[in-house]
């Protein structure tokens, strides 16, 4: 089975958040499981030099953007087994940013036609073509509208994956002749319309053959009022051809037992080199070092979706508590001034380093006791399942992939893979630590067992792959 997998990021080339870890992992998984899997990403000026030195390129020819005619060339090279095609145009994607340049509707409309014609001009018709957000999801409506004529694609299926619904693509009826050069035939209540305007996620999930998201949980979620952004009766609508599949992570980067990141690699089996990693964090970020305290960490977005205002608001009162709390991300500068005067006032408790650091953030995996997550909504999520993989214990909001890959301790039965909470308040999120804090303190063997149990768990992307593939024989076979 050939497969055609079209993103707008994907690792090690650039990312900005889990879709690009997904990019980059996912495919490697399928291609081990033995399908013909060929990906194909945007050429971003941020692409690091060590692979543009690698490009080679293999086609060039002209994409009409509306009434444009924009150069576009092909580029591709072999990594991992896996052959990249990179659509090159300076005009839309030498910028500093991946997205939110302001013109964003033009760039993936640009990209999502490159792509499409560039399967013909590379000798590669895929059986399955699988999209990815809303950067993409307007292809499988082209197909069907813009390209129905061309013979070689008639029989290709498609696979729309949501990993936030949150973005949509939302444009105005011009963008169909402006950027997409079609008239109004998929301008309708089961495609592109929504509320007298252009929703490219919405006509993507009504024309493609399969859509998917990154959780069961989040899958059901969506369909309701609360996280369906408006096409909560869309998802409803397509009934059984929306399936969550859950994310997993690529455990040759996150593995305790090798991470070059790490000051002292460690496994299940020698769990009390762990401790080495916390010293070293702590010092590093200039907390005092202290091997016995409880050290929360949290790595991401600082945004009210990843939960930044319950730490804010419970931050005060945590303070009075034995505990270390660390904080690496960056996001909205509310959160990032907040949490910078945390520093001045609670030096001895209390680091919030706003940066984008990847080796630090695998440190903090290694060398927190607790890792914090309580988002307020949360398609899958990654980092849980990273500090999982190094034993720190996820406390999470229990929502979409959080439900899905943490199970809360039950101190009857001592099973467990960290602590979780229901109602999204700063009040039952800090019982919910004090909750952890006592386990930690008053029962360390417990938590020991705890550490296990979640290194144990297995998130490698195996099973989610076959999933994929099993669902991709449904629609092309």
């Amino acid at each position: 089975m050939k497969v055609l997998f079209a993103s707008s990021e994907a690792a090690p080339f650039f990312k900005s958040g889990g879709l690009g870890d997904v990019a980059g992992a996912l495919p490697k998984e399928m291609k081990k499981q033995g399908l013909d899997i060929r990906v194909v990403l945007p050429l971003h000026s941020k692409l690091p030099a060590k692979y543009k030195e690698k490009l080679k390129e293999i086609a060039q020819f002209e994409v009409k953007v509306g009434w444009r005619s924009q150069y576009c060339g092909v580029k591709t090279l072999d990594l991992n087994d896996i052959t990249y095609y990179f659509i090159d145009s300076l005009y839309y994607f030498d910028r500093d940013q991946l997205y939110g340049e302001g013109d964003d509707g033009e760039r993936y409309a640009f990209f999502s036609q490159a792509l499409i014609e560039m399967m013909e001009k590379v000798d590669f018709i895929p059986d399955v073509l699988h999209l990815n957000d809303w950067h993409t999801a307007i292809v499988p409506v082209l197909l069907k509208d813009k390209y129905h004529w061309v013979e070689k694609y008639r029989d290709i299926k498609t696979v729309l994956t949501i990993h936030n619904l949150q973005f949509q693509g939302i444009f105005d009826q011009s963008t169909l002749s402006d950027l997409y050069g079609i008239g109004y035939n998929a301008f309708h209540d089961h495609g592109l319309e929504f509320f007298d305007n252009v929703n490219v996620l919405k006509g993507g999930i009504y024309y493609s053959d399969l859509v998917t998201t990154v959780s069961p949980t989040y899958a059901e979620e969506i369909k309701t009022a609360e996280f369906g952004y408006g096409l909560e009766g869309v998802l409803q609508d397509v009934g059984d051809k929306l399936v969550g599949i859950l994310n997993g992570i690529d455990t040759d980067i996150y593995n305790p037992q090798t991470d070059p990141s790490l000051v002292v690699n460690y496994s299940i089996d020698s769990l009390d080199k762990k401790v080495d990693n916390k010293t070293a964090l702590q010092e590093r970020v200039g907390l005092p070092v202290s091997p016995e305290i409880a050290l929360i960490g949290m790595v991401g977005r600082l945004t009210e979706q990843k939960g930044a205002d319950l730490i804010e608001q419970t931050l005060g009162e945590l303070m009075y508590r034995d505990v270390q709390v660390l904080i690496l991300g960056t996001g909205d500068p509310r959160f990032e001034n907040s949490f910078a005067s945390f520093n001045q006032h609670h030096s001895d408790k209390f680091k919030a380093i706003i940066d984008f650091d990847v080796e630090l953030a695998q440190q903090i995996y290694a060398g927190a006791d607790i890792f914090l997550m309580p988002s307020a909504f949360e398609p899958c999520g990654l980092s849980q399942l990273n500090s999982l993989r190094y034993g720190t214990l996820p406390l999470v909001h229990e929502t979409g992939g959080l439900v899905d890959t943490v199970e809360p301790f039950n101190p009857v039965s001592g099973k467990g893979t960290g602590f979780s909470f229901y109602d999204y308040n700063p009040l039952t999120m800090l019982k919910t630590i004090d909750h952890a804090l006592t386990e930690y303190y008053d029962n360390p063997q417990n938590w020991k067992e705890l550490m296990k149990q979640a290194m144990k768990k297995d998130f490698s992307w195996e099973k989610s792959a076959s999933k994929y593939i099993d669902n991709y024989k449904k629609i092309a076979l």
